[in-house]
């Protein structure tokens, strides 16, 4: 039983991370395939199920080796039966992926949201180090979150828990963001959200050094944290925005939760101490005195291995 591979699944918009991992959470082989969404996301299970086969059968191992399977997809997820409530970027909507991805592959399926799974992930094998009270915050494109207490994922009454991309962080006059609402961290805070408050305040103040450089390289989120360390002004007044809003909304969600460690990781995360060090000045600003003692902000370790690992320990500890 011990040398069975669990097989995590992380489902993105663009690519599928597959990987056979062990018992103790080390990745055996990992790969990926391209996300077909064509005709309403309908061909995924078959495709994953095929690239298990393929894989197998380069390895030469047999389906035996398996053990069970965990996946991370997009949006809320029913827990109890592993329906999809809605994946917009898929074209999924009320879809069983947990029954269907059992006939295809033949193994024992648990479904979770896909940033929850990161969150369990670095829980399990990295910067969480085993704290069993941490808050995951993935800035990409989006924000996602995960939220772990006493080591469970919370997933709340109908599986939106832990939606931190959408605390409203600017109540009016916000930026619209992709769920309706406006002024989401998600809008503030991704990197979407960085280039676009960059633009904005390059449009106010024409003639500045990032102007030029976007002229040159194309605006992008690392540009910006790269040239607020060398003191550009816009970028300096963009990164300060950006971690007054993500910093207020985490000391709020620690004050809330007692978490051990804020976990951040993501794309934009990649900026390292040049985005978490002016976060975490506004963070602890904001923070109950008790909370304050017991909480740490740290980048996460795992990078895009995040998922497929937290997706194994999934199988590993629910089926």
């Amino acid at each position: 039983m011990e040398n069975k591979w669990l097989v995590g699944v992380d489902l993105g918009g663009t690519t599928i991370k597959m990987a056979f991992i062990t018992q103790y959470g080390e990745i055996a082989h990992k790969w990926e395939i391209v996300t077909n969404i064509s005709e309403k996301g309908k061909y995924i299970t078959t495709d994953i199920a095929k690239a298990i086969d393929s894989k197998l059968e380069e390895l030469g191992e047999s389906k035996s080796k398996l053990k069970a399977l965990g996946m991370g997809a997009p949006g809320p997820v029913n827990m109890a039966t592993g329906l999809i409530y809605e994946a917009v970027n898929l074209g999924w909507e009320n879809y069983p992926l947990k029954d269907l991805l059992e006939v295809e592959t033949g193994l024992p399926v648990v479904v979770d949201n896909d940033a929850n799974l990161a969150a369990i992930g670095e829980m399990w094998k990295g910067a969480g180090e085993g704290s069993k009270d941490l808050i995951c915050v993935t800035l990409g494109t989006g924000v996602g979150g995960g939220i772990i207490t006493n080591g469970e994922i919370v997933h709340g009454i109908n599986g939106a828990g832990g939606e931190i991309g959408h605390i409203t962080v600017i109540p009016e006059g916000g930026a619209p963001c992709n769920c309706g609402k406006t002024g989401c961290l998600e809008t503030i805070a991704s990197a979407t959200g960085i280039v676009r408050l960059a633009k904005e305040a390059m449009e106010e103040n024409p003639g500045s050094k990032l102007e030029e450089l976007t002229k040159q390289e194309g605006l992008t989120a690392k540009l910006i944290f790269e040239q607020a360390e060398a003191q550009e002004e816009i970028s300096q007044y963009v990164v300060n925005k950006v971690s007054f809003y993500l910093g207020l909304a985490l000391a709020n969600l620690a004050n809330a939760m007692n978490p051990e460690k804020i976990v951040i990781g993501g794309g934009v995360s990649k900026a390292g101490d040049k985005l978490l060090n002016p976060v975490r000045h506004h963070f602890v600003k904001y923070l109950f005195p008790r909370t304050k003692v017991g909480v740490k902000i740290a980048e996460a370790t795992l990078g895009n291995d995040a998922g497929v690992i937290g997706a194994a320990y999934l199988a590993k500890t629910k089926l």
